[in-house]
């Protein structure tokens, strides 16, 4: 303790007598001295700053790194599939929304979707579709029943399964047929990329919306309304459509581009019409035996004469 004592003593000596031969000097020094260390402090705040901003950046890194090195579940657990039922209902009303009012370079998938595709939309737009085929097509006849009574009418339970069949083969064999497709000329052409699978499914089952009121409507027992109907419903599903694969085709052939939206919408088209001719077709009045002619004989229509002679002898 001595020691330290006289060493700061001395050092306080050799300062005063600096100060007292050179005032102006010490002062400029001691200013350079107190700018030298406001520039430390600067220095030492803005090093901590960066220093914060890395931390941040190193704890996101090694979040989206865990994340990665986090094992995917394979596809036949049902944490596999969870991720594609995991939207909310402004989500799914938002795509319903989309596909319902197409737009001219706005693309379904890169607007609505954002590499999200969800199967819990089409899925349920699906089963409603079919249910709704199904109770539609029955109420069609117990209405057509009531005004001519002539008409014979049964449940048809089997409507149910026909339209859940053919709803959700259409919402999964096209798609796949479709993305299948697209694969294989990327591979002929670099240039075409096409979407995933789920994309792909996705937006075929958002576009088949429309048709759920459409259906509805077809109830009005007047055939001009009806086709009126469902050429609208037909224009703005397949116009989506149409809007959404334009961008993954245009970059190959134009009789390649061409014939495969004209396929889509030609497959399109014939769902619309099938599902209309089947599920809404009259059911053919009830036949009605004949009722039997009697024909009486006159009293003066002549006999032939095997008969006379029979009689006669009787």
């Amino acid at each position: 303790m001595a020691a330290a004592d006289q060493l700061a003593f001395h050092e306080f000596e050799e300062a005063t007598d600096l100060l007292a031969e050179t005032p102006d000097a010490a002062t400029t020094s001691r200013r350079e001295h107190l700018t030298s260390q406001g520039h430390v402090a600067v220095a030492v705040g803005s090093g901590g700053s960066y220093g914060a901003e890395d931390e941040a950046e190193e704890e996101g890194d090694k979040a989206a790194l865990l994340q990665e090195e986090k094992p995917q579940p394979g596809f036949w657990t049902f944490g596999y599939y969870q991720s594609f039922f995991d939207v909310d209902t402004s989500q799914v009303l938002d795509r319903i929304k989309g596909a319902l009012l197409p737009r001219p370079g706005h693309s379904f998938v890169r607007h609505h979707l954002r590499n999200r595709p969800d199967l819990y939309g089409p899925f349920w737009i699906c089963a409603t579709l079919a249910f709704v085929l199904a109770v539609t097509g029955n109420l069609t006849l117990v209405l057509a029943q009531r005004r001519d009574p002539s008409i014979h009418y049964s449940p048809q339970f089997h409507k149910v399964t026909v339209a859940g069949i053919t709803i959700y083969c259409y919402a999964w064999l096209v798609p796949l047929a479709l993305w299948g497709f697209l694969r294989w000329r990327q591979g002929v052409r670099e240039r075409v990329g096409p979407y995933t699978f789920l994309e792909t499914v996705c937006v075929y089952g958002y576009s088949l919306f429309v048709f759920i009121p459409t259906v509805v409507l077809w109830l009005i027992p007047v055939p001009w309304l009806q086709w009126l109907f469902g050429a609208v419903a037909l224009a703005l599903s397949a116009t989506g459509l149409v809007f959404t694969l334009w961008p993954i085709v245009r970059e190959d052939t134009r009789l390649v581009a061409a014939g495969l939206l004209s396929t889509v919408v030609l497959l399109h088209a014939l769902l619309a019409l099938g599902c209309k001719l089947y599920f809404f077709q009259p059911l053919p009045l009830e036949r009605t035996a004949p009722t039997p002619q009697v024909t009486s004989l006159s009293l003066n229509t002549e006999l032939p004469p095997t008969l006379s002679k029979s009689l006669g002898t009787s």
